[in-house]
């Protein structure tokens, strides 16, 4: 994949527009090892079983962003590469089968091409086996590791012979949490739980060295602690600055949605702020901020975008209980303890009065109106279609956190009935993958005309990983919206 950087591009201006390159990681070997001793402290809420999310689920999540991102490697091709032999390896990165795209970009192919570099190797090897415990001894035997395997050892802990040497990063396949393309910078994250730092490190070395990205090695923001934040208190939340991609969305050129949540807080925020201020990416901020639930966990898990005018939400997050101080519940609890949802704008030119948005709902019409220029009413759509327990059933099961492939064009997964219902009724067609991508092949479907389609992916075992297909997407490239 080195040397193909000629014509590389980083800029994402929007939610919905036609996306042309987006960063990926397919299930490794790591994912089959997470045990339930340790599944919570690795941010799994199950184990789940490896082969039938690569073969019968994230397969067909490869296959259909082939077709609308890199149709070459698959049109008129998908028998052979359905073919058994084939097919075994169009999800494994080292497997001569692999797709190898560099329009889908897989993760650990870039890390594999920044490990060929020897200093880096062994800069990478160090930091890892620091952050690891390892032994020297091992560390040694890491650097003079070849780089496809190395990377591979770095992402499932495992060594050639299936030996564990440290934990997995399962997390790695929901690219979209280390970092969020920002027109044409890249906000890296700052991870909330130990599990994920790691990661955190592949992806800033593989920002600040890969040669697709020497052009805009200046763009790439990193959050930072606050001066002597090592004299806070303890290690408690309250007191950390957190930021994960998956509570920061680009809606528009301008404009940066941040939620603060369970993993990311207000000093993650504020500081976010800052750096975009200052660097001149975005002229305004909105600041969503949400219960911090397991629940709920990211922004993009209680709401995303479909089209210009039109959002898939969780009602209850749409609509907010407002304080009340004669009511005695209300009274009881005070005001931060209750589960409201805020929003708070603030405008570069202006940031100490900030606009207040009176509910999550009125700031999404704000954006399709004056942010994205729809000049029809806002639609909004409702997780189970508000009707409970469906609503939150679903949202557990990422309703509300699609990726749209081109505007109108999203996938989510087959399992959240009400909420396919609820997409008919606002007049979507709904299509399994299986039989979308038959027709993609046969031409019935054209990537570049068809309009409004709810994509249905199999999720019996990628939704107990907790993450749709917003969260398994690192969006680099997408068209400018036509306005």
């Amino acid at each position: 994949m080195s040397g193909q950087n000629e014509n590389f591009k980083v800029n994402v201006t929007s939610e919905i527009g036609r996306l042309r390159k987006l960063l990926i990681h397919s299930p490794d070997s790591g994912i089959g090892k997470v045990v339930p001793s340790k599944a919570q402290d690795w941010l799994f809420e199950d184990i789940v079983h490896l082969d039938t999310i690569r073969k019968d689920e994230y397969d067909y999540y490869l296959k259909l962003l082939m077709y609308f991102l890199d149709p070459d490697k698959i049109k008129g091709k998908l028998a052979a590469i359905d073919s058994e032999a084939a097919n075994r390896g169009f999800y494994k990165p080292n497997h001569p089968n692999f797709h190898n795209s560099a329009n889908v970009i897989e993760v650990q192919n870039l890390l594999a091409d920044i490990l060929k570099d020897e200093y880096i190797r062994k800069k990478l090897t160090a930091a890892v086996c620091a952050i690891e415990g390892c032994t020297y001894k091992l560390q040694l035997k890491l650097s003079s590791t070849e780089p496809k395997e190395l990377a591979e050892i770095f992402i499932s802990g495992t060594m050639a012979d299936d030996t564990m040497i440290f934990a997995p990063i399962p997390n790695l396949i929901f690219t979209r949490d280390v970092g969020t393309t920002i027109n044409n910078f890249v906000l890296l994250n700052k991870p909330a739980k130990k599990a994920r730092v790691r990661e955190t490190m592949l992806m800033r070395y593989i920002f600040f060295n890969h040669s697709f990205f020497e052009a805009y090695r200046g763009n790439v923001l990193e959050i930072p602690d606050p001066t002597q934040h090592f004299l806070r208190p303890g290690d408690e939340p309250e007191f950390r600055t957190t930021l994960e991609g998956g509570d920061v969305m680009m809606v528009a050129p301008n404009h940066v949605l941040i939620g603060v949540s369970e993993r990311t807080s207000e000093e993650g925020a504020n500081e976010a702020i800052k750096l975009l201020f200052e660097n001149n990416v975005v002229e305004k901020v909105t600041v969503v901020k949400i219960p911090a639930k397991r629940d709920y966990m990211h922004l993009d898990t209680v709401f995303t975008q479909v089209k210009r005018d039109t959002w898939v939400i969780l009602h209850s997050i749409a609509h907010s209980p407002v304080y009340d101080a004669n009511e005695p519940i209300h009274f009881l609890k005070e005001p931060e303890k209750l589960e409201t949802t805020t929003a708070l704008q603030f405008h570069k030119n202006n940031p100490g009065q900030p606009k207040v948005f009176e509910h999550v709902e009125a700031l999404l019409d704000d954006i399709s109106r004056n942010d994205l220029g729809s000049k029809t009413p806002t639609q909004v759509i409702y997780s189970g279609g508000n009707v409970f327990p469906y609503d939150s059933r679903e949202q557990w099961t990422d309703s509300c956190n699609l990726l749209a492939i081109k505007e109108g064009i999203v996938l989510g997964y087959d399992r959240n009935d009400k909420t396919v219902e609820a997409f008919k009724a606002k007049g979507f067609n709904v299509a399994k993958v299986k039989d979308f991508i038959a027709d993609l092949e046969s031409g019935k479907i054209d990537p570049e005309t068809v309009t409004d389609t709810l994509i249905l992916m199999p999720s019996a075992e990628l939704s107990r990983a907790r993450g749709g297909f917003h969260c398994m997407s690192l969006p680099l490239l997408r068209d400018d919206l036509v306005y």
